[in-house]
This record gives C-alpha cells, sequence and structure tokens, in this order.
C-alpha cells in the first residue's frame, strides 16, 4: 500500500506519432515543451510505484529521456491503446494482480484524485478493469458523437458505452430536445482506465467485436466477450484531452492562466 492507502500501482502512457487530427500531436509543443513530456511529468507526481511509455517511435521516446520514466518499445499495428498496453504488460512481466493505469498521451491535465479513484475502485472489487464518469451537463454534450455516453447497473457496473445519446428519454426528447431531460441519470465517460495486469494480456488475445467496430469503443470489447468494468464517479475537474490544433491553443491559454493564479503578487 502507498500512503494513501492505495495499493501499489503502474501508471503506462501509449503513445503513437501517427494522429489523423492532430499529426505528431505526442511531440507538439505546449508551453515550449512537448506533449507527451507534459504528460509524463504528470504521471510522475500521482505515486505509481512506475511510470511506463509505451510507443512505437523513436522521437516520442527520446522526449522523455530525462526523466524517471522506463520506456518500451511497441509495434506500431496496435488497434488501441490497450493493445498496446497488453504488449507493454508482457514486456514488464507485472504479476497478474499487479494494477496498470492506462493515462492516455494527449492528457496532460489529468488530476492525480481521478487517477487514485479509478485505482481504488479496481482494489475494491473483482472487475476486469475500472473506468470514471461524470454527469452530462448540457444538451449539446449529449449529442455530440465525440462526448461518449455510458448507463451502468445499480451496482455501478457499465451496461453499455455509446456516442449515441443514451439513454434516451423517450417522452422528455420527444417534447424537448433543447435541455437535458430530468430525473434522468446521463453520464460523460472519462478514458482513463485501471486494468489488472493479468486481464490487460489476455484482453490482446479476445478478438475484435462488433460493437467495438462500430462505436470505435475498445472498452465495448470487454463487454461483449462478458467482463465486467466497474465505473466510480470523478472526483475533481478533467480538463479536455489535446486532440485538435484549437484544444492546443485552449490548452495553451489554461496553463497560462493557471500559471497567472500561482503567481506571487508583486
Amino acid at each position: 500500500m502507498n500512503a494513501g492507502g492505495l495499493p501499489g500501482f503502474s501508471v503506462v502512457i501509449p503513445a503513437r506519432f501517427a494522429s489523423t487530427r492532430l499529426p505528431g500531436k505526442p511531440l507538439r509543443l505546449l508551453a515550449g515543451v512537448p506533449l507527451i513530456v507534459h504528460v509524463a511529468r504528470r504521471a510522475l507526481s500521482m505515486g505509481a510505484v512506475q511510470v511506463v511509455l509505451a510507443t512505437d517511435d523513436t522521437r516520442i521516446a527520446a522526449a522523455v529521456s530525462g526523466l524517471d520514466v522506463r520506456v518500451v518499445m511497441t509495434r506500431a499495428d496496435h488497434a488501441s491503446g490497450s493493445d498496446r498496453l497488453a504488449e507493454c504488460a508482457v514486456a514488464c512481466s507485472w504479476p497478474d494482480d499487479h494494477i496498470v493505469v492506462n493515462l492516455q498521451g494527449d492528457e496532460p491535465f489529468v488530476p492525480a484524485a481521478g487517477v487514485h479513484a479509478v485505482v481504488a475502485a479496481l482494489a475494491a472489487g473483482d472487475a476486469a478493469m475500472a473506468t470514471l464518469a461524470v454527469p452530462i451537463d448540457t444538451i449539446d454534450e449529449l449529442f455530440d458523437p465525440n462526448v461518449v455516453k455510458l448507463v451502468c447497473d445499480r451496482s455501478g457496473h457499465a451496461l453499455y458505452f455509446s456516442r449515441a445519446p443514451v439513454p434516451w428519454a423517450r417522452d422528455a426528447l420527444a417534447h424537448d430536445r433543447r435541455s437535458l431531460p430530468q430525473d434522468v441519470p446521463v453520464l460523460r465517460h472519462i478514458g482513463l482506465y485501471a486494468y489488472r495486469a493479468g486481464f490487460l494480456r489476455h484482453f490482446a488475445q479476445l478478438e475484435p467485436t462488433p460493437l467495438e467496430r462500430a462505436e470505435a469503443l475498445e472498452q465495448l470489447r470487454a463487454l461483449e466477450h462478458g467482463y465486467r468494468i466497474r465505473v466510480a464517479p470523478s472526483v475533481d475537474e478533467f480538463p479536455p484531452g489535446i486532440d485538435t490544433e484549437q484544444d492546443l491553443a485552449r490548452a495553451e491559454a489554461y496553463l497560462h492562466a493557471c500559471a497567472a493564479r500561482t503567481a506571487p503578487a508583486s
């Protein structure tokens, strides 16, 4: 256990150079520093027993050479970040019950509290994976296919993830699609995952599934093969990740605003 009462865990950052919307994303500069370095520094502050960069590109590996980060060079043909993590789990020879957190390489502002929450959620039960969710605040989010929605059972396990508006409040939305339905839990998925290393190694052997392909959501592979995913509420704000030039500009502004708030008064 670490100082916060959590079991030991590793953070793995999957990162590839190719990106449809933002080519070379891990090496794009944010406040003059490569994005992947921001993410690695954030990971190193979270109390993990080890931080690992899983990449297929030597330029990305070189960017973190001055940090206490283990680099695992992985294949270039992985279909998802989880598949890349699975190769990493084999290379690192972690015990089956070791907890591994998947921290996306385009998430430089993930709060440590969120990582600790997903680790605690996995450690508290027998689900194969754990992830986070927050309530959706606006009707635009509900209908945005880039915002992944999810529905859970009464014990807090995921029933389904979708880019479509789920659950569909039939009567409320038939009457008014300009505001969120009342008394209906509408959740946005936060793409932060914790797995046990043994499941990660097994996950890579599972056949990709029809719903996974249709929605382009890798977590559906686990559900379609009958594995449970524990969902915990996020305990802190998650600033958006970086997928586009506009996101990069917003992140730059966010960093400047944070620096201004913490600067000593003159």
